[in-house]
């Protein structure tokens, strides 16, 4: 029996093209100055500590540049992640930090597909529990929902996770999903666009359809069940 709907975003509830022409431009032009305006908050500390490890981890050892975690170090760290599209849990929480200013003040207003506002409302009604992962922090996806083109849509989900769970491609990361909202993963269903994850998500037990939008990368040989629009479901 479904109890829940597990819900990636890029590709799959909002446009790519929104994710890579309006939300990565808007942060990554805001960068520099949202982190020397704020190198002493102990968030954006504590964010920069965490990228100093993550960099040791990555690259064996820090290079000099690096080495005593000052801000132009990690200025420069968060702008080659961001070349190299990296899914790097402190790039995505001073990205969601610079978005908050852009939603609140409605800069920026979160794009999704049309079919997703009735389908969160359909599934609630249901009695179906709708969560979202994502690579993108929590922060982050709470305002892209919060602060839709279709209105306040946080009002239908039940929580979000984001790669402080696990990594989106490692079964462990949907088990620890599961565990976290008490429910079974054979009841739970994972729609992404990203055959790595439904493949992830099937191997912790979970039912999985892959999101097949435009804009989206072709992808390869698979045996997934496909889904182009989330009317499908109901």
């Amino acid at each position: 029996m479904l109890r829940a709907v597990l819900l990636d975003i890029e590709g799959t509830a909002s446009p790519v093209e929104f994710v890579y022409k309006v939300l990565f431009p808007y942060a990554e032009e805001r960068l520099r100055d949202f982190m020397l305006a704020h190198y002493e908050s102990p968030e954006i500390c504590q964010i920069v500590t965490g990228l100093f490890k993550e960099y040791e981890h990555e690259h064996e050892a820090a290079p000099a540049w690096f080495v005593e975690e000052d801000m132009e170090g990690a200025i420069s760290y968060l702008e080659w992640l961001i070349e190299k599209d990296r899914k790097s849990t402190g790039l995505k929480a001073v990205q969601g930090l610079i978005w908050k200013s852009g939603f609140e003040s409605g800069q920026i207003k979160g794009e999704v597909y049309p079919d997703v506002p009735a389908a969160l409302e359909h599934w609630t009604q249901a009695g179906l529990k709708v969560y979202i992962f994502s690579s993108g922090s929590v922060l982050a996806q709470t305002l892209l929902f919060r602060h839709s083109t279709a209105g306040d849509l946080g009002q239908f989900l039940s929580g979000y996770f984001d790669t402080q769970t696990g990594p989106k491609r490692e079964s462990g990361s949907y088990l620890a999903i599961a565990a976290a909202v008490g429910i079974d993963p054979g009841e739970i269903l994972f729609v992404s666009d990203v055959l790595e994850e439904l493949t992830a998500a099937h191997d912790a037990g979970m039912d999985v359809r892959l999101a097949v939008r435009p804009g989206n990368k072709a992808v390869t040989a698979h045996s997934f069940e496909v889904l182009r629009s989330f009317d499908e479901l109901f």
